[in-house]
């Protein structure tokens, strides 16, 4: 039983190392693809997250109070709790994995163009830029809305990997706990309105 124990514990470090060479090899091919031009778009991309996640549902909320609008006030409401849960999720689990950012990990590699703190997995802009971009498509299920949101989270995501502050991983996990959680949100709502006709 021991060297069962042992022998998984083995393979878990030989996949595990191997993930962490993949993920370094590909940051490292994005990384390296630089110019003045792509460093300025990815930092707008990046910088860009906290305003349009924050805006987004504000301004359904704001302009669902003018006008009354009960569906545009439920979609302002579940796209900021999605949001909301998204964050706290993504900052759990930077703490429980404590993953350092590649360019406190492979300082000789990489060096982060802008600057970050914290943990590196998952990726914080990532998943909230995912969380806006699936909550504007669950609302509004048209392809001008889907498009373009999806566009800018995954050229968020994208800034990310390419400014050197987080690996491949990092950003997958923050684009999947993003779309889940917004999921989650709009399922949770649509239980409890369901729940409150049954009464």
């Amino acid at each position: 039983m021991k060297q069962f124990f042992l022998l998984l514990l083995l393979c878990f470090i030989a996949l595990n190392t191997k993930a962490q060479n993949n993920d370094v090899h590909i940051l490292s091919n994005i990384y390296a693809d630089s110019s003045a031009i792509k460093d300025k778009t990815a930092k707008i991309l990046s910088i860009s997250v906290a305003p349009i996640s924050l805006a987004t549902p504000a301004t359904m909320l704001i302009v669902g109070l003018i006008k009354k609008d009960s569906i545009l006030i439920h979609n302002g409401l579940k796209t900021g709790g999605a949001i909301l849960l998204t964050t706290a999720v993504s900052i759990g689990l930077k703490y429980a994995v404590s993953r350092p950012r590649p360019f406190n990990e492979y300082p000789l590699l990489f060096q982060g163009k802008v600057s970050a703190s914290g943990y590196s997995f998952p990726s914080e802009h990532t998943s909230s830029a995912f969380s806006t971009a699936t909550s504007l498509s669950l609302a509004y299920p048209k392809w001008y809305v889907i498009a373009p949101a999806y566009l800018w989270a995954c050229g968020a995501a994208y800034s990310r990997m390419y400014l050197g502050v987080h690996y491949p991983t990092d950003v997958l996990a923050g684009a999947v706990i993003g779309t889940a959680c917004s999921f989650l949100s709009f399922k949770i709502e649509k239980w409890l309105i369901t729940k409150k006709h049954r009464r």
